[in-house]
């Protein structure tokens, strides 16, 4: 698409994410974005949920019968990811800043029984040292230091794809919660593209594997694969969202 075909469903987007939530609207661009987005990131961190307990979940607030088990945990999270999401609506207009991306993973967590029982910080940065697989991160008495290193460069960028990607990547590879870095991240990787013009990221968790080892790759320095990724993953949310116009 153009870049004026962009800017309107960019300007649609914002418009109907505003309109359709305070009419608690469940069957436009604004429910299926929170189902969509909810779904995929989950996913991408091992949610057993399914797209269509997702959306009984969100719609309602119920989930189907079932022969198996919920797991409480995950009921929890796609939860905090609804009221994640809107917390970043409500804040678009607000600077990005580090109190912001706690207050993002503070909604995701805050009702997480298990988080709270382990004793993680909720809202707040890790107090334990944790790793992604087999990759160290930064540990905790470092990740001030490095968050505000990572705002400090991102406020200098002139905001496009590959500078929001290279955030990502930084971001990720800090890992500054004890838990729910990718679905915080992703969110701000949703945020900040819908908020600087750029036609949003929803990452599918079909590609899961491709994104991991992107996000690999960014150690050796190297972004091609993230940025080429997301890019893709720019046409399927416009394709998808563009039927809702």
């Amino acid at each position: 698409m153009s870049q004026s075909n962009n800017k309107a469903f960019l300007d649609f987007l914002l418009e109907r994410f505003k309109v359709e939530r305070q009419k608690f609207d469940r069957s436009g661009v604004y429910a299926y974005t929170q189902r969509l987005l909810a779904y995929n990131s989950n996913k991408i961190e091992g949610s057993t949920l399914t797209e269509e307990q997702t959306a009984s979940l969100f719609d309602n607030g119920t989930l189907p019968k079932s022969d198996d088990y919920y797991r409480a945990k995950d009921v929890e999270e796609m939860n905090g990811h609804f009221l994640m999401f809107n917390k970043m609506l409500d804040t678009l207009d607000n600077p990005l800043t580090q109190e912001l991306i706690k207050q993002f993973h503070y909604e995701l967590k805050s009702g997480v029984f298990e988080d709270r029982a382990n004793g993680y910080a909720i809202g707040e940065y890790k107090q334990r040292p944790n790793m992604i697989g087999m990759y160290q991160t930064v540990r905790p008495e470092n990740v001030v230091r490095e968050m505000d290193l990572l705002m400090e460069w991102y406020d200098n960028q002139k905001v496009n794809i590959s500078v929001i990607a290279e955030f990502h990547a930084r971001y990720e590879s800090i890992h500054p919660f004890q838990d729910g870095n990718g679905r915080t991240g992703r969110l701000i990787l949703f945020r900040e593209c819908l908020k600087n013009g750029i036609v949003p990221v929803v990452v599918e968790d079909v590609n899961r594997n491709e994104y991991l080892d992107a996000l690999k790759e960014y150690r050796e320095e190297k972004l091609n694969k993230l940025i080429e990724l997301f890019e893709r993953e720019q046409k399927f949310y416009l394709e998808k969202g563009k039927y809702f116009m």
